[in-house]
Parts: structure tokens; sequence; C-alpha cells
């Protein structure tokens, strides 16, 4: 019995090193591809750099917090791409019966849905810290963002049904609704309240419109309805939002956080990370 099991663990452990490899050897191969990938790598690293960089004489609490929420973005972001480059986050899912692609295997970078899930709470929170957001709303929209990823993941994923990848689809969709209410009607108040309504005008407009490109590249890409049949340019897709509703979001963020460090230290609303005092020291 337990040389069954070895023998099983033994096996199960071959053939993901064998997908691993044939992944990386898809991802070598395509040139548009891997630059998709690497392209990120490298612009994630450059901003870490230049965001620790800009924290350099930040002192005010609540600031120093929207530094590390921010900082911690392109982190995550470097480890996601590793991982996809290298064959751990990817695979091939062969699409189920009634899809454009029904019967091929198609290299699925799930890496990114697991990029989203720990990187877009960390923008949220962000946000939520720069609005002065109350602890609660921001606990509950942050919650619905994660749903939002990971029943992205199952509709990525699933292979059994052409159906239930777009129920998945639909319900990811109807978390995001809630994500999408909380920015449009809700955190504007707070933030007007804050003091910080305008830079979180701008970059909510560029939350919203960068966050709807993704359930439409996962639409029109070769995940939903295969129009767009290029793993390539699928993935570029999803990589050009990245680069904008990361790194560019987060230098804008910083810059106007380091340049008006006294509106974010008299925030006085109750937030996720509130010590209880009316104002940051």
């Amino acid at each position: 019995m337990f040389d069954e099991q070895v023998a099983s663990a033994t096996g199960a452990l071959v053939q993901m090193q064998s997908g691993q490899s044939g992944a990386v050897t898809r991802i070598q191969n395509d040139a548009l591809l891997s630059a998709s990938l690497w392209v990120n790598v490298a612009l994630a690293g450059l901003s870490v750099l230049l965001f620790v960089y800009m924290s350099r004489n930040v002192r005010a609490h609540r600031a120093r917090l929207i530094f590390a929420a921010t900082v911690l973005i392109p982190l995550v972001s470097i480890a996601s791409y590793l991982g996809m480059l290298s064959g751990l986050t990817v695979g091939l899912v062969e699409m189920p019966a009634g899809h454009a692609l029904a019967g091929e295997a198609v290299l699925s970078q799930w890496g990114r849905y697991l990029t989203w899930t720990l990187s877009t709470p960390l923008i949220l929170l962000a946000l939520g810290l720069l609005a002065g957001v109350d602890a609660a709303d921001l606990f509950v929209v942050i919650a619905a963002d994660i749903g939002m990823c990971v029943t992205g993941l199952a509709a990525a994923l699933i292979t059994s049904s052409y159906t239930f990848r777009w129920v998945f689809y639909a319900v990811s969709c109807a978390f995001f609704l809630v994500v999408l209410y909380a920015l449009l009607v809700e955190w504007p108040v707070d933030a007007a309240a804050a003091g910080s309504d305008e830079i979180f005008a701008t970059l909510r407009a560029m939350t919203v419109v960068l966050w709807l490109g993704y359930p439409i590249v996962w639409a029109l890409g070769v995940e939903g309805f295969a129009l767009v049949e290029s793993t390539a340019l699928t993935s570029w897709g999803y990589s050009l939002l990245d680069i904008g509703a990361k790194y560019v979001f987060a230098y804008l963020l910083l810059r106007w956080v380091a340049s008006n460090e006294r509106v974010i230290a008299g925030v006085t609303h109750a937030t996720a990370v509130d010590t209880g005092t009316s104002a940051d020291d």
C-alpha cells in the first residue's frame, strides 16, 4: 500500500515537472508571449526601486502605510511573472465542448489570477487609506475583490463544462460590481471629506477603466469566446493592463502622497488601520 502511494506521488511529480517543461518550451518558443512576461518583470523591478526611493523622506504614519501597501504591488508582480516564465503557474487546459477551441490544449496563465488575488487588495487598501474609508467598508470591498479573482480563476480552469466557465465568469463580474459601486459611489464621499478627492478621482477613473479591461480581454481572448485565438496577444492584453493598473497607478499615487503628506496625516476617518487617534503624527 505504501509503495503504491509512493509510486502515485512520484508519478504525479514527474507529470507536473513534465507539464512545466512543456509550458516553458511553449513560452520560450513564442517570442511575443515571452516578451509579454519579461517586460513586466523588468518594469516591476524598476518600480520597486523607484517607489522605495520616493519613500525616503516620508514620515507620517498613514503615508508610510500607503507606501508599504503600494510597494508590495510590483513585488507581487515580480514573483508572479517569474512563476509563469518558469512554468510553475501555467498549464495546458483542454477547452470543453462548445468552446471555439474545443478539444485543443490552451496554455493557461493561471498564475495571473493568483497575482490579482494578492495585488488588487493592496491597490484597494492604498486607495482606502488615501480616502480615509471606514474599516468595515474597506473589508467588504477587499473581500468582494478576492471573491472576484478566485471565481475568475475557476472560470479559466474549468474543463468539464463550457457553461460553467461562463457561470463563474458571471459570478466574478457580480463581485466586481460591488467593487465598482464602492469606487464610484461610496468612496468619493470619504475622499472629499479627507481632502484627497482630486487625486482620488484620477486614480478612481484609471482603476475603473483599466479593471474593466480584464473581463473584456477574458471574454475576447482564448479563455472566453476566442475571438482572439492567440495566447500571446491575450497575454499582452493582460500585461498592458497590468502596467497601467499597477505601476502607472502606483507612481501617480505615491508622487501625490509624498507631496501632500500633511493632508494624509490629517485624515480622521476610522480606516482599517486607524490607531484610534484623530490624526497621525
